[in-house]
């Protein structure tokens, strides 16, 4: 029998063995998370590898396109600078349109240009992926050149026969680098040729600025009642009719003289005047006039046209251009100008008031309102205007304008860059200067153009010799009516000698080194006459202007509606429809060689076209061979 006591049979259990299947669990979740780590990594370093190499081709591919831009660009440029050496008409067809150098010329402006960075984002591509160019070679070379036409030989530089043409062949090779924002760039080279055909065309009008003229007559019957004052006439003279002299003083011409008709007249007496197209002219008895014609003269000439009206200078006012010969219309007005309190101009129209352009909001050129937006001053009903060289300020040119009771004065400042309009209690300065632009927008030059609908009852300086125009100032003074000027008009810096000898041995009439600053006056009416109305105890009278008084079917003209004077200076021009009585003992015109120079003028003057003997006018047909465009950017 056993004992009740006596050990059983038992299970064991061993903690160790828990505890290390508890350690596996472990080893099991960290190797897990070491895999998704890994995992993650990968598609980390995956994503970013591929955001890489995106960003990397991208760069490529703008700084690829930036290259190509480039070349196209440049080699736009190089074209288009090569036509616009062409003259637009040649006098001589023997003298190649495009001179020798022009190749080394054209390099060295491009490298100049656009051998440093060029960016494209600008205009519209301002918002387009950053990207620029830059030229770091170009080589433009004349390979040939060959007069054409069906007698043309020779080389362009010695053509012989009669060229009708010209055709050039120019060599080139561009290398652009582009560039974006990252440090990839791309190297591109373009290697053609670039061709300029220059075809002749006989028979071309020159426009020409009726100041070209030192004198200028529309009507001037031969023999008529008329006779030339005597005196000394500077620049080029010419009649749509005849000239006729007399015997009361010397006639000194030291330009070419011309006129329609085929003679010259020359009165003797009321009842004797010869006509004749020989210079002197000697009666029987001996008497003689004899004008001293220096530089010649030239008889049975073209007529010059004539402006019919004058829109263009009242909407230079406007728009700075003056290219629109349309009528100008009140709303056109009212959205343009404004008054000194900043009054709009009035959609009924006006009867008097001063006006100007500028605008309450910025524009491209000005971003402080208000900004200048044209090109002048608009005066409404008749006025008095007083032109004044400020002697504070060498910048200022200060114009005051008298209607009945109320004075305003405007000061163009170009040192400032301003323009202060003052009338009673209202002062508005507007940001910009009056300006003259051509017919696609860009500045010609700062320029006033004052523009009187109605007349200038009192045109002057300041008196006591003071000076009227200041230095570096451009102005027109323009009157739908009568124009009277009552006292001297003076540059504050004459640009030419007025006596023999004034520079040792020059005659007068002769450019002053150092004198030309831009300072020019234009005085001008188209429907009513320039009227000399000398102050009260003033002898001499002097203008410092081109003036005209001229249209296409009226009779106007520049003439005396005062007392005698004693010596009439002008240095500018005298341009009229008919001949008219200055009432003068002498008169002397000092033509301002200025004027037949690059087409320099008083801004927005009337203007002409000339059809000169034996002028050909170019037509100029660009293009391009590319011949070869290679990728060199090293991989």
């Amino acid at each position: 029998m056993k004992n009740a006591n006596s050990t059983h049979c038992r299970i064991a259990v061993h903690p160790r063995r828990s505890g290390r299947e508890q350690g596996i669990a472990l080893v099991t979740t960290l190797l897990l998370l070491t895999l998704l780590s890994a995992v993650t990594v990968g598609m980390v370093l995956a994503a970013s590898s591929d955001e890489l190499i995106n960003g990397y081709y991208r760069n490529m591919r703008g700084s690829f396109y930036g290259a190509d831009s480039g070349l196209n660009i440049v080699r736009q440029a190089m074209l288009n600078q090569l036509a616009a050496v062409v003259p637009t008409t040649m006098t001589n067809p023997a003298v190649q349109p495009i001179p020798d150098g022009t190749d080394a010329t054209i390099e060295s402006s491009i490298l100049s240009t656009y051998g440093s960075s060029t960016s494209l984002n600008g205009g519209q591509a301002a918002s387009s992926w950053p990207s620029g160019y830059a030229i770091s070679a170009v080589d433009l070379t004349l390979a040939s050149c060959l007069p054409t036409g069906p007698t043309a030989g020779g080389t362009c530089a010695a053509p012989t026969g009669s060229p009708t043409g010209y055709s050039y062949n120019y060599t080139y090779s561009l290398t652009a680098v582009g560039h974006t924002r990252a440090s990839e760039q791309t190297t591109l080279t373009d290697r053609g040729n670039l061709l300029v055909n220059v075809d002749l065309t006989p028979g071309g009008s020159v426009p020409t600025s009726f100041a070209a003229w030192g004198f200028f007559v529309d009507t001037f019957p031969i023999c008529g009642s008329l006779t030339l004052v005597p005196g000394t006439i500077t620049g080029p003279a010419f009649s749509n009719q005849a000239w006729t002299f007399g015997t009361s003083g010397a006639y000194i011409f030291t330009d070419p003289v011309g006129s329609v008709n085929a003679n010259l007249g020359y009165r003797f007496s009321s009842s004797q005047c010869f006509q004749s197209p020989n210079d002197p002219y000697v009666r029987p008895n001996g008497q003689t006039i004899n004008p001293d014609f220096q530089s010649g003269y030239n008889l049975a000439q073209t007529a010059l046209p004539l402006p019919d009206n004058d829109y263009s200078q009242k909407r230079a006012v406007l728009d700075g251009m003056g290219t629109d010969t349309s009528v100008v219309t009140l709303p056109q007005m009212e959205a343009a100008l404004q008054d000194a309190a900043g009054n709009a101009y009035p959609p009924g129209g006006a009867s008097s008031g001063v006006f100007l352009p500028y605008s309450d909001s910025s524009t491209t050129s000005c971003s402080t309102p208000p900004c200048m937006t044209g090109g002048g001053i608009l005066v409404e009903g008749n006025a008095s205007v007083t032109l004044t060289a400020s002697t504070i300020d060498p910048d200022q040119q200060i114009i005051t304008i008298v209607q009945g009771a109320t004075t305003t004065t405007v000061t163009v400042d170009l040192g400032a860059n301003t323009t202060t309009i003052q009338s009673g209690a209202s002062t508005t300065v507007v940001n910009g200067v009056p300006t003259q632009y051509d017919s696609v927008g860009a500045v010609v030059r700062d320029a006033t153009m004052i523009y009187v609908d109605g007349q200038i009852s009192a045109l002057k300086g300041p008196g006591s010799n003071a000076a009227a125009i200041q230095d570096g100032h451009a102005m027109t003074v323009v009157a739908a009516n009568d124009v009277i000027i009552t006292d001297d008009l003076l540059y504050k810096t004459k640009p030419v000698t007025t006596t023999q000898n004034q520079i040792p041995g020059t005659p007068p009439a002769t450019l002053i080194p150092g004198n030309d600053s831009g300072q020019v006056l234009g005085i001008y009416t188209n429907g009513g006459d320039i009227r000399l109305q000398n102050c009260s105890g003033c002898g001499n009278l002097e203008i410092d202007a081109a003036m005209a008084a001229l249209d296409d079917t009226g009779a106007h003209t520049i003439r005396n509606s005062g007392t005698a004077i004693n010596t009439l200076t002008i240095m500018g021009g005298r341009i009229q429809n008919a001949m008219g009585n200055i009432n003068t003992t002498t008169r002397n015109i000092y033509f301002d060689r200025r004027f037949s120079q690059n087409g320099f003028a008083p801004p927005w003057f009337p203007s002409t076209t000339v059809a000169p003997a034996g002028v050909s006018t170019t037509v100029v047909t660009p293009s391009v061979q590319r011949v070869q465009w290679l990728n060199q950017t090293p991989f």
